[in-house]
């Protein structure tokens, strides 16, 4: 495969580093800020809510209205906030993405002006008396609730969140990304400022850049803007913790009841040695998609089509904590054999019962995604960051070649230790026997 970017690593300053992707494919570039901190209950409903309030005003712009208008300026310039949870990290921040300066007449810099606008909002909010804007806080408490009470809408998404808030019960893994809503209640402007101060003096800061612009050019740009933050000595990585093995060699089970008319079932994985020393993600990749991931892997031909136990299932992998996910839509009254299925088929992956049609569709399902997602500049970003934050580096381009030398027997010997931890399952209020 041809590549068609290139990349440079630069130090902005204490703690922060910047990426750049340099490529001509695209007609826009993208911007990433990514602020990383430790998964806490103590903090999470606060670093959720911070990018939220922080994307409401700077002191050169200071309210919605005035962003809007500079961002139009801009050719159409965009600006959101990001809160996400990577292994046991908490990243926030945001992704900025605007016309790539060779489109833009008259030589104006859309770059420079793009990275200004976002380094306003992050390091200059508007505040009142030294603290960020009560009236911005509580608007976006509110919508931060919101968005928590709604999670029990996705019935697909909720009971994955309750599997791994259960499963990780004491590990900063079970904390929702969102934080809960006592944690968002508790907020006031006196806090979230201490907190956004710790941030910005403590947190490792990932910048990305994917664009033309020459990485020197956009190094000179962004040093500046980050020159006061020069007192960052704790500035680290943080870690995740990965737990090798299951407590108990009986699945623990966690049930609960809802008016739903189809049922969920989420089993979660502990992954063995394939998360001791340095893990072997070409391999765990495949064995991720033989099993479960695609519509060529067992569970797909098994569990939903050879057998019609269940509406979907799926498993997807948690590389940065260690744990894999099977997700499943299932009649109440076929639990238990669809369970006992999605255990068989992961008997046969570690058997070897593994044919090369399906090593071939599984290695070319990979590459697909690779290349679909270095289609966009959002997608090259996003893999390099997740290279950043991961326990082995690797480049897209490297990770297929990778990808296709993996052998039967690595996708067996990863396999070998993956065992079940925990089981959810969301029932219905009238009991496993109500298909209503």
């Amino acid at each position: 495969m041809k590549k068609l970017h290139t990349v440079y690593s630069d130090s902005i300053a204490p703690g922060i580093a910047l990426t750049c992707v340099k490529t001509d494919k695209f007609k826009t570039g993208c911007l990433s800020i990514n602020l990383i901190g430790k998964l806490s209950s103590d903090t999470s409903a606060s670093f959720a809510l911070l990018p939220q309030v922080l994307r409401r005003g700077s002191s050169e712009f200071p309210d919605m209205e005035r962003i809007a208008a500079a961002l139009d300026e801009l050719y159409g310039a965009r600006v959101e906030p990001m809160v996400r949870k990577k292994g046991e990290l908490h990243c926030i921040g945001f992704y900025s993405d605007f016309p790539d300066d060779r489109f833009i007449p008259g030589g104006e810099s859309v770059l420079e002006k793009t990275v200004s606008l976002v380094g306003g909002m992050l390091l200059s909010p508007d505040m009142r008396d030294g603290l960020i804007r009560a009236d911005y806080i509580e608007s976006e408490k509110k919508n931060l609730i919101d968005d928590i009470r709604a999670g029990i809408n996705d019935k697909r998404g909720y009971s994955i969140d309750r599997l791994i808030e259960e499963m990780c019960a004491g590990e900063a893994f079970g904390i929702n990304r969102l934080g809960d809503e006592n944690g968002v209640g508790a907020i006031t402007p006196e806090s979230l400022t201490a907190i956004y101060r710790d941030i910005l003096s403590d947190s490792k800061i990932e910048i990305l850049y994917c664009g033309s612009a020459a990485p020197e050019h956009v190094a000179s740009i962004l040093r500046p803007i980050f020159s006061g933050l020069t007192q960052r000595t704790n500035a680290a990585m943080p870690e995740t913790r990965i737990i090798l093995y299951p407590d108990s060699a009986t699945p623990r089970r966690f049930t609960e009841t809802l008016d739903v008319t189809q049922g969920k079932l989420t089993v979660g994985f502990r992954l063995g040695k394939a998360m001791s020393g340095i893990p072997d993600y070409p391999a765990l990749t495949m064995f991720n998609a033989v099993y479960g991931s695609g519509e060529t892997s067992k569970l797909f031909l098994n569990v939903r089509e050879r057998l019609s136990l269940c509406y979907y299932v799926s498993s997807m992998l948690e590389k940065h904590k260690g744990v894999m996910l099977v997700a499943s839509g299932v009649e109440f009254s076929n639990f238990e054999t669809t369970i006992d299925e999605i255990l068989t088929q992961l008997g046969r992956v570690k058997d070897g019962d593994i044919s090369e049609q399906e090593l071939i569709s599984a290695k070319r399902a990979i590459i697909t995604a690779i290349k679909s997602a270095m289609d966009r500049p959002s997608g090259l970003v996003e893999i390099y960051f997740d290279s950043l934050i991961s326990a082995v580096r690797y480049d897209p381009i490297e990770l297929c070649a990778e990808v296709e030398a993996v052998t039967l027997d690595r996708i067996t010997e990863t396999a070998s230790e993956i065992e079940p931890d925990s089981i959810y399952l969301l029932m219905g209020k009238g009991g496993p026997d109500d298909d209503s």
